[in-house]
C-alpha cells in the first residue's frame, strides 16, 4: 500500500518554483519583521531552488538578495541599538 503519489520530473521542477517564491515572499516579509529568522530562510530557499534548476531564477535570485538584505539590515540595527531586536 502506496500513501502517497510518484514523484515525477514535473514534480520536482514545480517544488523549486515553489521555493523560489517562497523565497522571494519570505525575504520581502523578512525586511519588515523577524529578519533574524526569515532572512537566513529565504537564501537557503534561494539557493535549493537554484540547485535545483528552477525556472523561476529571477524570482530566487530576488529571494536571496533580499534575504542578504534582511541580514543587513538586522546587522545595521543592532550596530545603531546594541540589541538585537527592533526597539520603537
Amino acid at each position: 500500500m502506496q500513501l502517497t503519489a510518484q514523484a515525477t520530473p514535473q514534480t520536482g521542477a514545480r517544488d523549486a518554483d515553489g521555493m523560489a517564491v517562497a523565497s522571494f515572499i519570505l525575504g520581502l516579509v523578512g525586511l519588515l519583521v523577524l529578519n533574524v529568522f526569515l532572512g537566513p530562510i529565504a537564501i537557503v530557499l534561494a539557493a535549493v531552488a537554484l540547485w535545483r534548476g528552477t525556472a523561476r531564477r529571477g524570482r530566487a535570485y530576488l529571494g536571496l538578495g533580499l534575504g542578504v538584505a534582511d541580514l543587513l539590515v538586522l546587522v545595521a540595527l543592532m550596530q545603531l541599538d546594541g540589541t538585537p531586536s527592533w526597539n520603537f
